[in-house]
């Protein structure tokens, strides 16, 4: 058993459209907690620090739209903790893309630009939320978050774990 935490941000169109409800008791729902939360307004030098992999990965482009993007609105970031957490977040997020998320995945159920559609108006992918890669959770949840900041609880499916052994 791996317990990790990772980052998880509801977009500024996922604020918007008052999908936070929704977005959060599906990670409730799978027995993850949410260890750390807040809302906040973020700057570009924020953007860009958040979006640091892709500054080194991609053309310029690429990292405007996404700066610009996390910047139209309030972000809801929070920490999600749980067994295999990074994993089972990105099952239950769905693909970047969201006309390539499954039914039943947060992009598949509440987003549908299509990556077609956002390049050939230059514009952005507006996929609702974002969640760390594994080998990026670290680093961007002491970016966003301080030690403080997070919080440690039981939750029922804690005690029903330790139960069973």
């Amino acid at each position: 058993m791996v317990m990790q935490k990772t980052l998880v941000l509801i977009k500024p169109d996922g604020v918007q459209r008052a999908l936070i409800g929704k977005i959060l008791s599906r990670f409730e729902d799978a027995g993850l907690k949410i260890i750390a939360m807040k809302m906040s307004w973020i700057d570009k030098d924020f953007a860009e620090k958040h979006y640091w992999d892709v500054k080194q990965r991609y053309d310029q482009r690429i990292l405007d739209n996404l700066v610009r993007y996390i910047r139209e609105g309030p972000v809801v970031a929070m920490v999600i903790e749980g067994v295999e957490a990074v994993a089972v977040v990105k099952k239950i997020v769905g693909a970047t893309y969201p006309s390539e998320a499954a039914p039943g995945t947060i992009r598949g159920d509440f987003a549908h630009m299509s990556k077609a559609h956002a390049n050939a108006d230059d514009g952005k992918v507006g996929n609702l939320i974002h969640a760390s890669a594994e080998k990026d959770a670290e680093h961007e949840i002491s970016l966003w978050f301080t030690k403080k900041e997070m919080h440690s609880y039981k939750t029922v499916h804690d005690w029903h774990a330790l139960n069973l052994k």
